[in-house]
């Protein structure tokens, strides 16, 4: 499992090797993956800035959710851009290979952290004086 894992990760600094398998898709899908995975950067880039500015401007709200709040946030943001260049590969050789897209989880989880940050968020500001 970790020789598999690295090997991916050898795949997000190497994007020439993905085109050595499989056939060239229509230029079309490929962009199409290219515009999704900047999709997910700019997500994650608004996640960092989400957690920095909680940090930085809820300062009236309790310290624990305060914090709580921001990891959460800052923790979505580095992961959800981990996730994009891992998808962008996967689905860059799936397209090469004629195999289907990869299905992925992740999507659900930034919602359900979204909701949690926003849940927390509610209650530090309901309980507040």
């Amino acid at each position: 499992m970790f020789r598999q894992a690295l090997e991916a990760v050898r795949l997000w600094f190497s994007p020439w090797r993905v085109r050595t398998e499989g056939e060239t898709p229509d230029y079309r899908f490929s962009l199409a993956n290219e515009r999704t995975f900047l999709a997910w950067l700019r997500t994650s880039l608004a996640l960092l800035a989400g957690g920095i500015a909680v940090d930085q401007f809820l300062t009236d709200l309790p310290t624990g959710a305060r914090l709580a709040v921001t990891l959460l946030l800052l923790a979505a943001g580095a992961l959800c851009a981990v996730r994009a260049v891992n998808h962008w590969v996967r689905s860059e050789r799936a397209m090469r290979r004629g195999e289907d897209l990869p299905m992925s989880r992740f999507p659900a989880l930034l919602s359900v952290a979204t909701v949690l940050a926003a849940a927390v968020v509610i209650v530090a500001v309901a309980v507040s004086p």
